[in-house]
């Protein structure tokens, strides 16, 4: 028996140990993702469906987090490193270099569609809205005064914000600050301010990595808490004061009969707004996919011909059903034009007519 056959009998939890050489030779046979809770959902949806006719093995899907997931995807070739990451957010500079100082090679971006950061109350309040301006001087922990200078947040209530809301004490149930959903959060209250006076010093093209630290802080004084969004939503809606909780669009429409949404700068987050990405809490969903797994892994292709097929992403595909918000027809059709260059295309799709097979691995993580 040779080396090479030997190896490929050897379990994938031993593939750690195998040289580099044999790890690039090696095939796991089957489709490996890791990701974003926000993602996984629709990974596996589309997952289930391309397993029908049983041509290929069933995908292992793990959650584990945006930048867990990017940091496993970055680390190696080998077949213990995923084909595919579920991201909640774009690949950052330095996830790009970490992939890059590691061999990876090209990293293809497949933006799947939008979810949504929204501001909810119950129900039981008076519902009101709110200028981004309005939600940073409400979270952020840092503000800039008129003479240039910063300091910390000094409002406590809802009127300290603006003189007509409540004197109510401002309180924010969010995610936990490790998560991607959390990242976006400091997006919607901070994106436009850190790009101008005085967080940017005068002749500079941007703010000073220290002063983008502080322009993207949200307030550690008790204001902002951290937490598990099914017991957040819980909160939200039975409460009678009005605390802000922070969820995703799936969350909001699945209790919309006890919390509403607060608009942004009068921008309501409706699946339109979402979609053309005018809301300011939209936020895009990628699949990113090393390049040289799409020939190596058995079925990869194949499964992002799924992905990108109408019946899937459309705008009555079965991704819409599941709570993705779709991207306009045109720019659907000019990301499968890219693709096609990588030998993907929707007419390699499997025809639905087998039951989807059950789930191989879904490990359900806790950031999202």
């Amino acid at each position: 028996m040779t080396f090479r056959a030997l190896a490929r009998m050897i379990p994938l939890l031993g593939l750690s140990m195998l040289s580099a050489t044999t790890q690039a030779d090696y095939q796991r046979g089957y489709v490996s993702m890791v990701g974003s809770s926000t993602v996984v959902p629709y990974a596996k949806a589309a997952a289930d469906r391309f397993a029908k006719g049983g041509r290929f093995h069933e995908a292992l899907i793990q959650a584990s987090g945006t930048g867990g997931a990017l940091a496993l995807f970055c680390e190696s070739n080998g077949a213990e490193a995923p084909d595919v990451a579920l991201a909640s957010r774009a690949i950052k500079a330095r996830e790009k270099d970490a992939c890059s100082k590691n061999g990876i090679g090209e990293v293809v971006e497949l933006k799947i569609g939008y979810d949504a950061l929204i501001l909810v109350q119950s129900r039981k309040v008076e519902p009101w809205s709110l200028t981004a301006k309005e939600a940073r001087l409400a979270f952020a922990k840092w503000l800039a005064q008129p003479d240039g200078s910063m300091s910390l947040n000094p409002n406590h209530t809802w009127k300290d914000v603006r003189d007509t809301l409540p004197a109510e004490p401002i309180a924010i149930l969010g995610p936990p600050i490790t998560s991607s959903s959390y990242d976006a959060f400091i997006d919607l209250i901070s994106e436009l301010e850190c790009k101008q006076a005085p967080w940017v010093p005068a002749g500079a093209k941007e703010a000073t990595p220290d002063l983008l630290h502080k322009c993207r802080s949200v307030r550690e004084d008790g204001i902002y808490r951290e937490g598990d969004d099914e017991a957040h939503i819980a909160l939200i809606s039975s409460a009678t004061h009005p605390e802000v909780g922070v969820f995703g669009y799936k969350l909001l429409q699945d209790h919309l009969k006890e919390v509403h949404a607060i608009p942004i700068d009068g921008i309501e987050p409706t699946y339109a707004n979402i979609s053309s990405d005018t809301y300011s809490g939209a936020r895009p969903l990628y699949f990113y996919v090393k390049a040289s797994a799409i020939i190596r892994t058995p079925g990869l292709k194949e499964f992002l011909s799924e992905v990108v097929s109408e019946k899937s992403w459309g705008e009555n595909g079965y991704l819409r059903k599941a709570g993705l918000i779709t991207l306009p027809a045109s720019e659907r059709d000019a990301i499968v034009g890219k693709l096609r260059a990588y030998g993907i295309n929707p007419s390699l799709a499997p025809a639905n007519d087998v039951a989807p097979a059950k789930s191989s691995a879904s490990k359900k993580g806790k950031s999202k």
